[in-house]
C-alpha cells in the first residue's frame, strides 16, 4: 500500500442570495490505498462528507450557507525519506506550486503575510 496526499476543494455558497466573494478551503488528506485509482476515490468520499450546512446553523457573514466539495484539485505520492515505504519525519507529504511577482512578495509569503501568487499547477 502507498501514501498519498489528496487537496480536496470545499467553498461556502450562500443559500438566499447571490455571491461576488466565495470562501474555499484546500483540504488536505492523508490516504493509504494500493493505487491512485483508489486513492482518489477514497479523497472524493471524504471531500463529499464534507458538505453541508451543519443542520442549517452554517452561517458565513450572517448568511445561510452551506459547504460544497467542489473536486479533487490534485493527487500527489508522498515522497518518503527512507525506503521502506512507512510514514516518518521528513516525508514529503505534498507541494504546491506558484508564481510572484518579485523577491518582496517571496519574503512576505514565507513570513506568513498576504501576497498575490499564481498557481501553476
Amino acid at each position: 500500500m502507498a501514501w498519498f496526499a489528496a487537496h480536496a476543494i470545499i467553498y461556502f455558497k450562500i443559500k438566499d442570495q447571490l455571491q461576488d466573494v466565495y470562501t474555499v478551503w484546500e483540504n488536505v488528506y492523508l490516504i493509504e490505498a494500493g493505487d491512485r485509482d483508489e486513492a482518489f476515490a477514497k479523497a472524493r468520499v471524504l471531500g463529499a462528507q464534507e458538505e453541508g450546512d451543519d443542520d442549517n446553523s452554517l452561517t458565513v457573514d450572517d448568511l445561510r450557507a452551506t459547504r460544497v466539495f467542489a473536486g479533487i484539485r490534485k493527487l500527489i505520492a508522498v515522497s518518503h525519506a527512507e525506503q521502506d515505504g512507512h510514514l516518518r519525519s521528513g516525508d514529503e507529504l505534498t507541494y504546491s506550486e506558484f508564481q510572484v511577482s518579485d523577491e518582496a512578495s517571496i519574503r512576505r509569503l514565507a513570513s506568513d503575510n498576504e501576497v498575490v501568487i499564481k498557481y501553476v499547477e
